[in-house]
């Protein structure tokens, strides 16, 4: 019998544990270029929105078109790598990425905005791919019981990613011009066309680099040897959704999952705009800061991954989500320069998060371990409804800050389930138990 926590495997190629510390680290850099490809949002949104004068509450669909994808394609992803494993997942899931990156290029010629947000889709449905193959491959690949701790190292490397794509992207698209409505119109009609176009194209360099980087890693995947894990079939029959659904930590875990993706794309997204506008710094100033933010959030994830060597997960949880909603009380209610202090801090806090719900909900699950991760990954969807709630506070009430209030909401409901809602219950285990 296996650990109730983990589904059995079949693993081709090499199947010892010394095998496993390559493909670890070749996985690993993934949550880099994932995280890389997110976190140059919070730079697209204030570029986006002087590009096409946008309010808050369209920018917020920048969000929508790439967390829609998750639920859309989560559980497309998961029968694919259940059917081709994992390794052609991921190939596929790469491929997709490029393709959305090079579609930057003719949006930008098109200054169509509708473009760019189904070039955003396109990267999205490939980063679907990649977290399905990635997030429960590395709870995989090493001990069950060091399965947390492991995941938060990994997806340390997309902290990585978030402290570097706001300074490289706010070097290289943002412009550090911001003409008001009554200048632009001050603006002869040839001067006007010119810096929006000027605007509109800054961010073919940043995204054709990105797509020829994707291609390279493509090439090295294919030509690289890694164990090829697939399920087994007696492991696979049984499992449905229905069947997932009667564990109510997973419900509890993707609800979680739902309110928790809502609350860092709020946070993250909609920071450059946010302390832009609650500490009167400049765009580049702000894009220091958010990559400040992104330094804070992979130093979270480093930390908590100490931490939990002597926590439980849930008390963990539970204290992170508490210092979270105190910031963003802060956030909403402060002004100057506390505001964007009180935002890193919540970068910070929230870092150990997305995969503490992660291995928490799949916990006990036996057989239905990948579906349960799937579904999981659909609750991403949070990031594509939450968002838009923030912007439509903002443009309603002239002020971003109380557009904030969403992720507050958001923190408590994490709270909620490190509290009381994250433990298996007997039943569950038996459940667990006749399924492995």
């Amino acid at each position: 019998m296996s650990h109730t926590s983990h589904t059995k495997f079949t693993i081709k190629a090499t199947a010892k544990k010394k095998g496993y510390h390559f493909p670890l680290i070749l996985v690993t850099s993934l949550f880099f270029f994932w995280g890389f490809i997110h976190n140059l949002d919070p730079v697209l949104i204030p570029h986006l929105k002087k590009a096409f004068r946008l309010t808050d509450l369209e920018t917020a669909f920048v969000d929508f078109s790439v967390f829609i994808a998750y639920f859309v394609m989560a559980l497309p992803a998961g029968y694919f790598m259940r059917k081709y494993g994992y390794k052609s997942g991921i190939i596929f899931g790469l491929i997709l990425f490029a393709i959305g990156s090079f579609l930057f290029l003719p949006a930008a010629d098109t200054r169509q905005y509708i473009f760019f947000l189904g070039a955003l889709f396109i990267i999205a449905c490939g980063l679907t791919f990649l977290e399905t193959a990635a997030n429960p491959y590395i709870t995989i690949l090493g001990k069950p019981e060091t399965a947390t701790q492991r995941l938060n190292f990994s997806q340390s490397f997309n902290g990585l990613a978030a402290f570097l794509a706001p300074v490289i992207g706010g070097n290289f698209i943002l412009s550090g011009t911001n003409y008001s409505e009554v200048q632009l119109a001050a603006m002869l009609p040839s001067d006007k066309e010119a810096y929006l176009i000027e605007e509109a194209s800054s961010v073919k360099g940043p995204y054709l680099t990105l797509g020829v980087a994707i291609i390279l890693i493509i090439v090295f995947f294919i030509c690289t040897k890694l164990p090829d894990i697939k399920e087994n079939k007696e492991e696979i029959e049984g499992s449905n959704i229905k069947h997932a659904m009667r564990h109510s930590h997973l419900s509890w875990a993707i609800i979680a999952q739902f309110f928790y993706v809502g609350a860092q794309v709020s946070v993250l997204s909609f920071f450059i705009r946010f302390v832009t506008t609650s500490a009167s710094i400049s765009e580049q100033q702000a894009s220091w800061y958010a990559g400040a933010a992104g330094l804070a959030f992979m130093l979270g994830r480093f930390a908590g991954t100490f931490i939990l060597k002597f926590i439980a997960p849930n008390r963990l949880l539970m204290l992170y989500a508490f210092a979270s909603i105190a910031l963003t009380v802060v956030a909403i209610f402060g002004s100057g320069i506390i505001t964007v202090y009180a935002l890193i801090g919540i970068a910070f806090f929230m870092s150990i998060m997305f995969p503490t719900i992660f291995s928490m909900g799949i916990s006990g699950l036996g057989k239905d371990t990948k579906l349960g991760s799937s579904l999981i990954v659909m609750s991403i969807v949070g990031g594509a409804i939450l968002p838009l709630g923030l912007g439509y506070i903002s443009d309603v009430t002239g002020n971003i800050q109380y557009g904030y209030i969403v992720p507050l909401i958001c923190f408590l409901v994490v709270f909620i389930f490190g509290w009381k809602k994250w433990n298996p219950t007997a039943v569950e285990i038996n459940i667990a138990l006749e399924t492995t």
